[in-house]
């Protein structure tokens, strides 16, 4: 069965069968199904080029994918309402786990305000994001490990390619859960102008979007300029979470905070020791403390506020026939404000003599927030990117490509009100402060006691600053080698010298220690890598019973890094063209993951931690184990007994090897003749990831060194600990970073694909949905193994099933497009079992679209998302928002509306 081109188009446009793309000289764009790809119009095959699809570097004029792809063209984007990448990416059934969004309060790899995509739930630096076939550079506040994909407009996107199979044969490092290849318009002629707005039915969050992109082709090269403004307000978290919730006698009930704005402490005896039950602090007095608490969701926001502005452009030059000049170049200013709770003191005593303490007992301060003095991120970065190079054909129609690609971040947070703990300490030596007349007195007791004077002496303004660098040159060519009875053999080679770069340059206090916060040191390191590839698909079999076309392809990639040495990755696929209905195909290949910026040149820092060391009265263990054994053969003295913590050393490890992963999949595609327009995907995968980066914390480490047999342990050696051999003291201890954790990821993707006539409407239908069977992770060799897959928790969701519906029906006026994305029931990893929120049931998002078309230059868009507004679910572990801002919706409905002209 063959379709049309419109049909083929359409079916790319959402992914669902392996497809080519065919770039006319006109530069129109037919993209044909594996159905479609043995045959061409004449009239069509006098002006075909080739091109490559994402995961191949191979150009081909008829190219399909051996490896499980979903494709989104920038209608599909328009369909979804997305108007930011991660948006559209986030909601995809084979995205899960960590990573940042606008609803995202916490750290993540770009730094806060970023946001990005983690297929499989591996992590968001697991994932590769190139634009337009090659790489960008991280991006966020300073030594980062991800790309922030508010750095790409949206309105400049051609489609977006997302590869789930491993690929560091062709692209390199870091693509072990896949890739995503976001691929931008290559000419505008003409005024594109697009404006959008929206609110939530609460009236709050609004949103505003402005595109505009101007470009003219000529008769020897094209080139457009493109900006974008977006802007969102801030959605206040009491709107959408009253409170934090927590189970008292069988029901949910506001919790909070012990640290309570007036303070709550211990009045003192004679001898400076506690009397009589904790109080909690008035104004003018005090109060017995009945445990009250302070509900921090009035610090937080459920969306933050987000600004950003984006610069593209894009040009070409055809220098001769063959040989063309292109360049692109973007820019991304983005500014994000996140609050915070005030910070919190402890462990000062306010003697009764102080003009403050309008009692006459000293008081032991126990706890008190600075409500006075509310803290703010405030988040700027900014993003530059550069490619400029030459593309062209030889005589003997192979395609050739050179160029250079430059990228600049440099980004900054500035946290308002942090303590400066030197002069804290100035502040509440209540002798010193008095006899000071520099020095304000903190005056603690009760609420609103503190003056502006004194926050200004003990507060300051902590400012961070860094940036990340990318500086590429590569070199591809590709062609045809030998003609083979199954078809034509075609080869690709391409070398790649990079560097990366990333710093971080903390504030002097968060140096010194003196901020009360985690303590940093400053980053700054940089790799090379040199790297040079070879693919090669070879025609097994063609036009026979049962093999209508058998392919083979191959590849393999050689990096060196000056970090760590060599590696080699190498990716085998098959394709089994059974007849015109059915395909199968399968890929095995192997990935890896370089240690970043902050893994390889993160400062180290000393000190002690608490930490159980397992020879301590080893004498009453059981004489047949082998923790009884090895503490006698390490000669630990017998009446040893731990006191204290333990000397230990975190941070970054430039001793660091690349993770290693191995990746299988194996799929069907069905082209269902008895039901014309109908088509079925269906993939299965296995990744499995060796030395795995991650930091074994003290306690774990001694256990599994003396719980070994003969201490044969690898974290029994000198280099993670040493004991002192006379008293038995472990003197030093070592958490830094290291390749000690395993994790094997496997699941099968299933995507349908259903397009019908009905009269003058056209409908169609894409139905994707996910099974995770198993995400295992072993945090070290012989550590239990932490099962996730159904699970849900503060690190993301793991959940089982997640599903996406899209069915749109139009004409030539009208289109009416309807989404249901659908996240399955978890159980909550960390909670109580047994208590509320121990699990979430399934949830779905319901989200439509009405378009019309006015005239051929003007299209009205308008849209609601959440429909049915649907609520978060409650689970324990997460304590923002009561859900998981990073699974669940927190908005409830909104609206939008859009206006769109062209010339």
């Amino acid at each position: 069965m063959y379709r049309s081109a419109v049909m083929s188009a359409i079916t790319l446009s959402l992914g669902l069968l392996p497809q080519f793309h065919v770039y006319s000289a006109d530069t129109n764009i037919e993209v044909q199904t594996l159905a479609d790809s043995t045959t061409k119009s004449t009239e069509q095959s006098n002006k075909i080029e080739r091109m490559a699809v994402t995961g191949s570097r191979i150009f081909r004029e008829e190219i399909t994918s051996t490896a499980p792809m979903t494709v989104f063209t920038a209608e599909d984007i328009e369909k979804t309402g997305a108007t930011s990448v991660d948006v559209l990416l986030q909601r995809m059934s084979a995205s899960a786990g960590f990573a940042g969004n606008q609803t995202n309060a916490y750290w993540t790899e770009g730094g806060y305000g970023s946001t990005q995509v983690n297929l499989r739930g591996l992590g968001v630096n697991r994932t590769l994001v190139l634009l337009n076939g090659r790489r960008m550079v991280n991006s966020g506040t300073g030594a980062n490990s991800s790309v922030d994909l508010n750095t790409i407009p949206v309105s400049v996107i051609e489609r977006i390619e997302v590869l789930k199979d491993g690929a560091s044969a062709v692209y390199g490092a870091d693509a072990v859960a896949g890739v995503v290849n976001i691929i931008t318009k290559q000419q505008i002629d003409g005024v594109e102008l697009q404006a959008r707005t929206g609110i939530t039915e609460q009236g709050d969050g609004e949103q505003y979007q402005f595109d505009i992109a101007l470009g003219h082709v000529g008769d020897r090269g094209s080139a457009y300029v493109a900006m974008s403004y977006d802007k969102t307000q801030a959605v206040d978290m009491l709107s959408r979470a009253a409170c934090p919730l927590t189970e008292d006698n069988g029901e949910l009930v506001c919790g909070g905070s012990s640290a309570l704005p007036g303070g709550r402490g211990h009045f003192l005896d004679e001898n400076g020791k506690p009397i009589g039950d904790e109080v909690q602090l008035l104004p003018d007095g005090s109060t017995s403390y009945g445990g009250e608490r302070d509900n921090y969701y009035q610090y937080f926001n459920a969306v933050q506020p987000n600004e950003r502005i984006n610069l593209f452009a894009y040009g070409e030059y055809d220098v001769t026939d063959s040989t063309q000049f292109f360049t692109e170049a973007m820019y991304t200013h983005r500014t994000s404000q996140l609050p915070a709770t005030p910070q919190t003191v402890s462990g000062i005593v306010i003697p009764a003599w102080h003009e403050s303490n309008p009692t006459e007992q000293d008081f032991l301060l126990n706890s008190r927030r600075l409500a006075e003095a509310p803290r703010e991120f405030n988040i700027r970065a900014d993003t530059w990117r550069v490619v400029s190079g030459f593309k062209g054909e030889l005589d003997n129609s192979w395609q050739w490509d050179v160029a250079i690609n430059y990228g600049s971040n440099r980004g900054s947070y500035e946290v308002s009100n942090v303590i400066n703990n030197a002069r804290l300490a100035e502040a509440t030596d209540y002798n010193l402060c008095s006899s000071d007349p520099n020095i304000p007195c903190a005056d603690l007791w009760g609420e609103n006691s503190l003056t502006s004077e004194m926050l200004d002496y003990f507060l300051f303004d902590m400012k961070d600053n860094g940036g990340n660098e990318q500086f590429s040159v590569t070199a591809n060519i590709t062609g045809d080698l030998w003609q083979l009875p199954a078809g034509t053999m075609s080869f690709a080679s391409g070398v790649e010298h990079r560097k990366e770069k990333g710093w971080n340059d903390p504030d002097p206090l968060k140096i010194s220690g003196d901020a009360n916060t985690a303590q940093q040191d400053a980053i700054n390191g940089s790799y090379t890598a040199d790297e040079i590839y070879f693919e090669a698909l070879v025609p097994l079999l063609s036009d026979l019973p049962f093999a209508k076309q058998v392919d083979l392809t191959a590849a393999v990639r050689y990096s060196y890094f000056d970090t760590f040495g060599g590696d080699t990755n190498y990716k085998l696929g098959l394709q089994w063209a059974v007849n015109n209905e059915l395909t199968l195909r399968a890929t095995q290949s192997t990935a890896f993951r370089v240690p970043n910026i902050p893994e390889l040149f993160g400062g180290i820092d000393q000190g002690y931690m608490n930490t159980t060391d397992p020879c301590s009265e080893w004498t009453q263990l059981d004489p047949n184990s082998n923790r009884y054994a090895n503490c006698m053969a390490a000669s630990v003295p017998t009446d040893y007994v731990q006191e204290g913590t333990i000397l230990t050393d975190r941070g970054g490890n430039a001793d660091l090897k690349p993770e290693e992963a191995d990746t299988f999949t194996a799929g069907i595609v069905w082209d269902v003749a008895v039901v014309e327009g109908l088509s079925i995907t269906l993939d299965y995968y296995k990744i499995s990831i060796e030395n795995a980066i991650n930091s074994v914390n003290g306690s774990s480490k001694l256990a599994a060194c003396y719980d070994s047999n003969g201490m044969s342990h690898p974290f029994c050696s000198d280099e993670h600990f040493t004991r002192d051999p006379m008293t038995g003291e472990i003197e030093y201890l070592q958490t830094q970073l290291g390749n000690a954790a395993t994790e094997k990821v496997s699941g099968v993707d299933m995507a349908l694909f259903y397009q019908k006539d009905l009269g003058r409407f056209t409908t169609n239908t894409t139905w994707e949905v996910s099974y995770l069977d198993q995400y295992d992770i072993q945090t070290y060799a012989g550590a239990p193994v932490e099962s996730r897959a159904g699970t849900i928790g503060y690190d993301g969701s793991y959940t089982k099933w997640r599903s996406n519906l899209y069915f749109d029906v139009s004409d030539t006026k009208w289109r009416y497009s309807y989404n249901i994305q659908y996240i399955g029931a978890a159980d909550d990893q960390y909670a109580n079992q047994g208590d509320i929120g121990d699990s979430v049931d399934a949830v779905a998002y319901h989200n439509l679209q009405v378009r019309y078309q006015l005239n051929d230059a003007i299209a009205l868009t308008g849209g609601v998302d959440n429909l049915f507004d649907k609520a978060a679910p409650y689970h324990q572990s997460y304590t923002d928002g009561n859900t998981n801002t990073m699974t669940y919706d927190l908005m409830g409905r909104r609206y939008y509306f859009a206006f769109s002209w062209s010339l």
